[in-house]
């Protein structure tokens, strides 16, 4: 191997490596575990978390949005009008935030990238939560009855 594949191996290999350990290091600030009761899975800080702070990017299969209207995915984030990240891969570690009603959480959508940065604060353990919208909202948790932090609260003082 020459001077210059060589040098141009090491790059690449090194390349590969920085990107492993931000990966091992953002997956470090977030755990997937069980949420409240009725809610599956939740996206937990294990690391305390500034207002602003990027957490993750919400990732997936681009499709057309008039295909993912007739999807019956839950994973759908609406980038524009006319494409749709599907985020139902298991690689999507985004996919576990919970919606809330009081998020701490939003998205960013920036060039086709869906980015969730931190709203306030996030204390280490706390469950991250964002709105996912009037027409999500709707479809999915209405019917079933919102059971954020919010809403529960309203829930038990009103019974």
């Amino acid at each position: 191997m020459d001077k210059i594949a060589l040098a141009v191996y090491n790059i690449a290999s090194l390349k590969s490596e920085v990107i492993h350990m931000r990966t091992r290091i953002l997956q470090a600030r977030f755990a997937v575990r069980k949420s409240k009761p009725g809610m599956g899975h939740g996206l937990f800080a294990t690391a305390t978390l500034r207002k602003g702070d990027f957490i993750l990017e919400y990732k997936g299969r681009r499709i057309p949005t008039p295909q993912a209207d007739a999807s019956k995915s839950r994973y759908l984030f609406e980038v524009d009008r006319e494409w749709t990240v599907d985020g139902s891969v298991r690689s999507n570690i985004a996919r576990y935030i919970n919606h809330s009603c009081m998020p701490n959480c939003e998205a960013d959508l920036r060039d086709g990238h869906i980015f969730v940065y931190a709203l306030r604060d996030i204390a280490k353990g706390e469950e991250f939560s964002i709105d996912y919208g009037e027409e999500y909202f709707d479809e999915f948790i209405k019917p079933v009855g919102c059971k954020c932090n919010k809403c529960s609260l309203q829930a038990t003082v009103y019974s």
